[in-house]
């Protein structure tokens, strides 16, 4: 294993860093500077000048990038120019509730996408199976936004049995935490679970044809332990896969169901950056995103590894 993470570091290293430009020029390539939108629409060009020499605005971009990493590497993230404190300490106060939420979307992702693969790769009726591919096909086709407004207008107001904005965080109050974020998680998950079953179900059924499980099927073996001893357990690898690629894209999502639900994290305060130009806030932010979504690969190939004994992380 640690031959496998030295030879990933070197590629980390230059995915990092490139993020890393591309987290600071890609705000700088939107029209207006913070400068701007602290000094106000009124602002003389004097005091818009003003503010921009006081953040260090008015110095090259080269500067301003070596200044800002060199702070990253030493635990500094610089200050929000629209919270007015420091960026470390703003995403600290919002990211409870994102990782609320990203972790019981995963769960139910998880166990929903599983669920669905392992039926589908287990139904013998025709009927059966098609109802399931049609089941699928909408949670394919329905985006994390459409699936939390028709989630809200079923639970939340034509049944009244779930909250549809706000938080409780669920440390504090776990019965009513929950309550506030099955929405959210569910319309977060819905599509991505139903990648995961198509992918898996796809993979047993391809299994189910190789010879090794007619082998076991001619001992005796029961229909119960040739689809979970023999077809799933060697299927399992393309439904890791897709859950390792799906963990990084549920953060991506809750920037739309944070907004949609009324939740103050990690995704509302990027949209917050976002409209203020609060650069040191959007860059710490896609790094950070990026980090995870690498983070996610490395474990994911360390899974795979564990699960199939063919793999070779040396190799």
């Amino acid at each position: 294993m640690w031959h496998f993470l030295l030879r990933k570091l070197p590629s980390l290293v230059v995915v990092l860093a490139a993020s890393s430009l591309i987290a600071f020029i890609l705000p700088r390539m939107a029209p207006g500077d913070p400068a701007t939108v602290l000094a106000g629409a009124d602002a003389l060009p004097e005091q818009v000048e003003a503010i921009r020499k006081s953040a260090g605005l008015d110095e090259p971009l080269a500067t301003q990038y070596v200044n800002w990493i060199t702070g990253v590497f030493r635990g500094d993230f610089g200050e929000s120019y629209f919270f007015h404190m420091p960026v470390g300490e703003l995403i600290g106060s919002r990211i409870s509730s994102t990782v609320e939420l990203a972790i019981v979307a995963a769960i139910i992702m998880v166990v929903l996408g599983l669920a669905l693969g392992v039926l589908g790769g287990s139904l013998r009726s025709k009927t059966g199976r098609g109802f399931l591919d049609v089941t699928n096909t909408l949670m394919l086709a329905t985006p994390p936004f459409l699936a939390g407004l028709i989630l809200i207008l079923a639970f939340g107001i034509a049944w009244h049995l779930l909250p549809v904005s706000g938080e409780v965080s669920v440390f504090k109050n776990p019965g009513q935490g929950l309550q506030y974020l099955i929405l959210p998680a569910l319309a977060l998950a819905l599509s991505q679970a139903a990648v995961i079953g198509r992918l898996l179900q796809t993979s047993m059924l391809t299994v189910r044809g190789e010879d090794f499980v007619d082998l076991a099927i001619a001992k005796g073996a029961t229909s119960t332990r040739v689809t979970y001893r023999h077809v799933l357990r060697n299927s399992l690898g393309s439904a890791v896969v897709a859950i390792g690629l799906r963990l990084g894209e549920l953060l991506g999502g809750a920037v739309v169901i944070e907004a949609i639900f009324a939740r103050n994290g990690l995704g509302q305060l990027a949209v917050q950056a976002v409209n203020n130009r609060d650069y040191f806030v959007i860059q710490i932010l896609i790094l950070g995103a990026v980090a995870i979504a690498v983070l996610f690969q490395i474990l994911t190939e360390l899974v795979l590894a564990a699960l199939d004994p063919r793999i070779r992380l040396e190799a």
